[in-house]
């Protein structure tokens, strides 16, 4: 028995979740079971795909319309592992958000609107992930960002208003630019289909199908926060709520990465445009860490970092050779857990300590050695420090540019380098800072509550995980590279019949895949 029915359900059952708490807004307890019950569904649904999907998608037409008449939801293995990662951190930061509205009496997260914009967020993220055609993928984004706009302010704070209005004009701006590309691509191509573009760009001018690809890579580049479009990303995150931070550091980045993965390997594979990839991979990892080193409160310091590396990723999909997108797609899932789970803790600090500012905060590790630990293992994993996956991933990506062998891909081996090492520099004075030097005043911070404490602490698991199932989860990243390549498999999938409904032969789609 298939399971393509399956495939629509990640984004589908937050949606229906999120209209059913909204419906119940006079009770709390109702839209907290609703939610926890529908992210545990989601998750159960995203393993399901993750260890059934094999070489050949889960396509399904939706309405019976077939593509590219119609819209199709397709899940192969890259998808399937970025739902399954993307749905355990949002189960766990909702249970963390959970205990901090319990804690603070529900007055940072109106309850009525918090959850029912929530689920609507992983919607969107699981939307973007599973879209077949670039419109849809649009609409994705549209949905999720929607919701951000709401929680990135949630609370009305001054310095909320300001910054989400700064994240609100960056992300039009995007959303313009990305609209417009989708106009010129079905200008010059006639269809929307991803896969049905594959076989069209091929007959268009180069020189048009080179501005159809920069176009979505400015889009794509912006929401992913790569240089130099990445300056709104420090305004922005540090100062919503730590459960709103740490789903936006770890979710919303990594959408526009994926975005760029699966346009450059199914739409414009060894493009022209990857030496310039490469040299935006390398500036967007030295100016990220560089920043991150220049900081002295922590929250911002991480949103430095996640930006340099985003670097990382970049620099895998330029390479494009499977062994670059291995590498990719592996840190991709690494850092989603880790940045998350850093941004979890760095709210729990928040609360022991009152403050994020290192020149404030001091003497943690004696007053909560727990939460010393909590930070202490994430952080090294992001520093990438052996054998954690963080190390892993970079190796991967290292070895990938070694066997590049250009000078271009040398100068980012040893990008990726200083930038690792740069980056356990600013881990290192920033848990020297917080947790060894004595404070200059006393911290006017308060208890951390148990539910709060709980699913950082599950975070923290999961991504030593990633380290003890490194060897099969770098397989599996190496089977959705290859996945990746063969841009015939992916194709077929959503058209088995050549390009269906328009007569042409299956010949194209053999063509179009070797290409």
């Amino acid at each position: 028995m298939t399971l393509e029915w399956l495939a629509p359900v990640p984004a589908i059952l937050p949606l229906f979740g999120a209209g059913l708490a909204l419906a119940m807004w006079r009770s709390k307890r109702a839209q907290l079971i609703i939610s926890v019950v529908v992210l545990a569904l989601v998750l159960a649904a995203a393993l399901t795909l993750l260890l059934t999907v094999g070489d050949a998608p889960y396509v399904l037409d939706i309405g019976g319309w077939s593509a590219p008449v119609g819209i199709n939801v397709v899940a192969d293995r890259l998808a399937a592992l970025m739902l399954t990662v993307s749905s355990a951190v949002t189960l766990c930061v909702l249970l963390y958000s959970m205990a901090q509205g319990l804690a603070d009496g529900g007055e940072d997260t109106p309850v009525a609107i918090y959850h029912p914009t929530y689920l609507v967020l992983a919607a969107g993220v699981n939307m973007a992930f599973l879209a077949g055609d670039l419109f849809n993928l649009f609409v994705a984004f549209e949905v999720l960002l929607a919701a951000s706009y709401v929680l990135i302010t949630l609370g009305g704070t001054s310095a909320r208003i300001r910054s989400g209005t700064i994240y609100i004009v960056v992300a039009l701006v995007s959303s313009v630019i990305f609209l417009a590309a989708i106009a010129l691509v079905y200008a010059a191509t006639g269809t929307v289909n991803m896969a049905h573009v594959a076989l069209r760009l091929p007959e268009i001018d180069p020189g048009v199908a080179q501005v159809l690809q920069l176009l979505l890579l400015l889009a794509f580049g912006i929401k992913a926060a790569m240089f130099p479009l990445h300056a709104w990303l420090p305004d922005s995150y540090p100062t919503a709520p730590a459960p709103v931070t740490a789903v936006f550091a770890g979710l919303l980045t990594k959408v526009g990465v994926y975005a760029i993965i699966r346009t450059q390997t199914l739409l414009f594979p060894g493009g022209t445009v990857d030496t310039l990839l490469l040299w935006l991979a390398l500036a967007t990892m030295i100016v990220g860490i560089l920043g991150a080193v220049a900081q002295d409160d922590i929250k911002r310091l991480l949103s430095f970092t996640l930006v340099s590396h985003i670097g990382y990723m970049i620099f895998g999909i330029a390479l494009s050779s499977q062994a670059g997108l291995t590498g990719s797609i592996f840190y991709v899932a690494h850092h989603i857990t880790v940045q998350t789970t850093l941004f979890l803790v760095v709210g729990l600090v928040e609360r022991r300590g009152g403050t994020t500012s290192l020149d404030r905060l001091g003497g943690l590790a004696k007053l909560a050695p727990g939460l010393a630990i909590l930070f202490f293992i994430p952080a090294m994993n992001l520093s990438g420090i052996p054998p954690m996956s963080g190390f892993l991933g970079k190796v991967g990506l290292l070895q990938a540019g070694v066997a590049d062998g250009t000078p271009l891909a040398w100068a980012l081996v040893a990008g990726g380098v200083v930038t690792s090492l740069l980056t356990l520099y600013a881990i290192v004075k920033a848990w020297n800072k917080a947790f060894w030097q004595i404070p200059p005043a006393p911290l006017e911070g308060a208890p951390l509550p148990r539910g709060m404490v709980g699913p950082t602490t599950a975070l923290v698991i999961f991504g030593l995980g990633l380290t003890v199932v490194a060897g099969p989860l770098y397989t599996y990243t190496e089977q959705a590279a290859a996945n990746l390549r063969d841009r015939e498999t992916y194709i077929v999938g959503v058209l088995p019949d050549g390009k269906r409904g328009t007569g042409e032969s299956d010949e194209v789609v053999a063509e179009g895949g070797s290409s």
